[in-house]
């Protein structure tokens, strides 16, 4: 006799299609982010690039039902200053969570390596010490061209999804209380 394979048990998922079986989080409930406040913190390079991965977060922060006044932008210089930016905003400026998003672009020198792992590691740090979620949106690509297709329009958008990720997150945290 013939078993049926549950999904678990089928055959892994090529390379190409690795990203399959995400399980999307339960929809936003009527007013459940009408009292949460969100820094979206962007770097100043790639501006191109940054502004399309804004316009994504921003996208996805409407469709989850964050008033607009509660979503308040700010810049930082580079990806490198964002961690100590993330963290001043969620210790003095009242934020349930901070949407982190850059491009960091690989270069000829190893700079690309000391900025994007330092970038990364830190905003973990801040998370922990401040148990509030930081969204990952530092695109950390070799060309400009992956840079642009993770900043296209829609719910693939790298913005929309770090967006996405930090109100799942806060949704957590607020249902452990």
């Amino acid at each position: 006799m013939k078993k049926n394979r549950t999904a678990a048990q089928a055959k892994p998922a090529s390379p190409a299609d690795a990203k399959t079986g995400y399980a999307a989080p339960d929809k936003p409930g009527r007013n459940e982010f009408a009292r949460t406040r969100v820094a979206l913190l962007s770097t100043r390079w790639n501006v191109g690039i940054v502004d399309a991965l804004r316009s994504g977060a921003k996208t996805c922060c409407r469709d989850w039902g964050l008033p607009a006044a509660n979503l308040v932008e700010f810049r930082a210089p580079g990806a490198y200053e964002v961690p100590l930016a993330a963290l001043q905003l969620l210790r003095d400026g009242g934020f349930d969570g901070v949407i982190a998003l850059g491009a960091v672009i690989r270069g000829e020198t190893p700079h690309f390596d000391f900025v994007a792992g330092e970038c990364a590691r830190g905003l973990m740090q801040v998370q922990i010490k401040t148990r509030k979620p930081v969204g990952f949106g530092v695109l950390t690509v070799n060309t400009v061209e992956q840079a642009w297709a993770r900043a296209g329009k829609g719910h693939d958008n790298k913005g929309y999804e770090t967006a996405a990720a930090t109100l799942e997150m806060i949704r957590l945290g607020r249902s452990l209380r």
